[in-house]
């Protein structure tokens, strides 16, 4: 199997296809009457838009979720074609991902994470796009905005600004200017949102209830299963050896591919910091956290998986759980 989805062929982007709907069978066949409670209740306005779009018919509600899934796993892939820091072409990131999709069920449906997980890795990619440009680069303001963008989804997307100017800091000589210019992006699109709730008469101060309610207010309480807490101690394990195997050989990379993975460490551990001390976040920010752990576990099975059995077995773990804990859910 591993050897197999290691390829780079045709059919490989057809099983993992059919891996997705196999993942979410569950969900298209049991949809969820409607979407989260915890973001549908008082919605940043992107995502409020969003519902309004796709309305609250529980199967479009999965499909659209599912959609947004492919996407993410297909821009997953991309990241890594174009700026190549794993070392080879692969659709491992994506195959992960959504394997990862599958641990919590309950997620499997609409929310604000999603869309912000798509401009999460736009943005990253243009962060990374900046170290071999000349001169001032602009591009990070292209970078802020887009995770201003994602903000406007997920209003607790906006901790991870932090890793604009972490990756500043460690991809470019310390410049001002494009410091403002990254806040400038990162400004544009409240401005924008506060400027339309003006024009259309509006309360701006609603807006502003509605951003504090969002980051400090909700309460999110997710109740973990034992066999997920099972299942995330044999993820954390196999992620802390992805980790130990990509930290032995990061000295032999590029120096940009070396970047790369650092950013992505701290988008984890962004990640992480940020569900344990916000009482507002819980288990729906798995979807930004499994972007980097992606990247990780995707170049130890790449490279590991040609010379050990070990990660062969751990490839073959991560199938048997995301199935065990579907069938267990729906039965």
């Amino acid at each position: 199997m591993l050897n197999k989805f290691r390829g780079v062929t045709p059919d490989v982007i057809i099983l993992i296809v059919l891996v997705a709907i196999l993942v979410w069978m569950g969900a298209f066949l049991h949809p969820v009457p409607q979407p989260a409670p915890d973001f549908s209740l008082r919605p940043m306005p992107l995502y409020n838009l969003l519902l309004s779009v796709i309305g609250f018919n529980p199967t479009v509600n999965v499909v659209a979720a599912f959609l947004l899934l492919l996407l993410t796993a297909f821009l997953l892939v991309n990241f890594n074609t174009s700026v190549f820091f794993i070392g080879e072409r692969t659709f491992l990131p994506a195959l992960i991902y959504i394997l990862f999709s599958g641990l919590f069920p309950e997620q499997q449906q609409m929310n604000p994470v999603l869309p912000a997980a798509v401009f999460f890795i736009m943005a990253l990619r243009k962060i990374i796009d900046s170290y071999k440009i000349q001169g001032t680069a602009y591009i990070l303001y292209d970078a802020g905005f887009l995770m201003s963008i994602g903000s406007l989804f997920y209003a607790n997307f906006i901790w991870f600004v932090i890793l604009l100017f972490i990756g500043i800091a460690q991809l470019r000589p310390v410049n001002l200017k494009e410091i403002v210019i990254s806040m400038l992006g990162l400004a544009t699109p409240w401005f924008l949102v506060s400027g339309f709730y003006y024009v259309t008469g509006k309360n701006l101060t609603e807006f502003s209830d509605l951003v504090r309610y969002n980051l400090f207010e909700k309460e999110s309480i997710y109740v973990f299963s034992r066999v997920a807490i099972t299942v995330l101690i044999i993820n954390g394990m196999i992620l802390i050896i992805s980790f130990a195997d990509l930290i032995s050989v990061l000295n032999t990379k590029k120096i940009r591919s070396r970047k790369t993975f650092i950013l992505l460490t701290w988008a984890f551990l962004t990640a992480i910091a940020v569900m344990n001390f916000s009482r507002t976040v819980s288990v729906e920010i798995s979807w930004l956290a499994a972007i980097p752990a992606c990247y990780v576990m995707s170049h130890y099975f790449v490279f590991a998986g040609k010379k050990r059995t070990v990660p062969v077995i751990y490839f073959l773990i991560l199938f048997i759980e995301t199935a065990l804990i579907q069938v267990l859910h729906f039965i």
